[in-house]
């Protein structure tokens, strides 16, 4: 199977960098999988697109060195499995508030005797053709990564970083401001507070430290940071800004040539 370069970079203490995908397109993973991210996540927690779709997508990113991750709807081994048979090289796994929850990801992430995750032939392993190679290096190649989003996750983020098997102690801003009862006020004591905390304790266990950022600016300054594993932000946002640029630019031009731009 191939090399996971993502899990590489990041037991390396290097940077991995990518971009969340909530819009069921094919089509679009295609076209991202083309501008050098490390990796692209499908997001099936909030985003619409069913497996058939999820497998479309990973396909979409064959041929390049993008690694494919999905984030799953809920802590399933189901869910993970199905997440990882259709040729995901590792999962996001939300909401992880304790390190039972986490000790729980990473075994349905595994084959036994280190998990419980079940054994079939599928588009992962070429339907059957790599199976067991696929299955015999498997257990070291995938990429486990946990969201810690609550005030309770915050709480338990050094037990949560001790287990074994986590690749990634991920931080969601916005479900984790909002748990704090700080909704997008990031610049908040007790919201930054509670990032240090996670990024605090993902080093003191050589754990990566992710997180979600809103743009290119906010990337750098979360590298700056420490963090290691980010996401540059959604396909969605990105469409939206560049879309946003684009026609406030031509509005402003037709201001200046004094065009009407009423109904525009």
């Amino acid at each position: 199977m191939l090399p996971n370069g993502v899990k590489t970079l990041l037991q390396q203490g290097q940077l991995a960098i990518g971009q969340w995908l909530t819009l069921p397109s094919p089509a679009i993973t295609e076209l991202l999988a083309s501008y050098g991210m490390d990796w692209l996540l499908v997001d099936t927690e909030h985003g619409p697109a069913g497996w058939e779709t999820v497998e479309d997508m990973i396909r979409a990113m064959k041929g390049t060195e993008v690694v494919p991750l999905v984030r799953v709807a809920g802590n399933d081994p189901v869910l993970i499995k199905k997440a990882l048979d259709r040729g995901a090289f590792g999962v996001v796994v939300p909401l992880v508030n304790t390190a039972e929850q986490a000790k729980a990801a990473a075994a349905a992430c595994r084959y036994p005797p280190n998990g419980i995750r079940g054994v079939a032939g599928g588009r992962a392993n070429r339907y059957g053709v790599d199976l067991v190679k696929y299955v015999a290096e498997w257990n070291q190649r995938v990429l486990v990564i946990c969201q810690l989003e609550t005030r309770e996750a915050v709480q338990n983020a050094e037990s949560i970083a001790t287990v074994p098997g986590i690749d990634v102690l991920f931080i969601g801003p916005n479900d984790l401001s909002a748990n704090l009862d700080r909704f997008r006020k990031f610049e908040d004591p007790e919201f930054t507070h509670a990032v240090d905390r996670i990024l605090q304790a993902a080093r003191a266990h050589r754990k990566a430290a992710g997180i979600m950022a809103a743009g290119a600016d906010d990337t750098l300054a979360r590298v700056d940071q420490g963090f290691r594993f980010i996401s540059v932000g959604s396909d969605t946002r990105m469409l939206g800004a560049a879309a946003a640029s684009t026609y406030e630019k031509i509005r402003k031009g037709l201001s200046e040539r004094n065009i009407p731009t009423a109904g525009r």
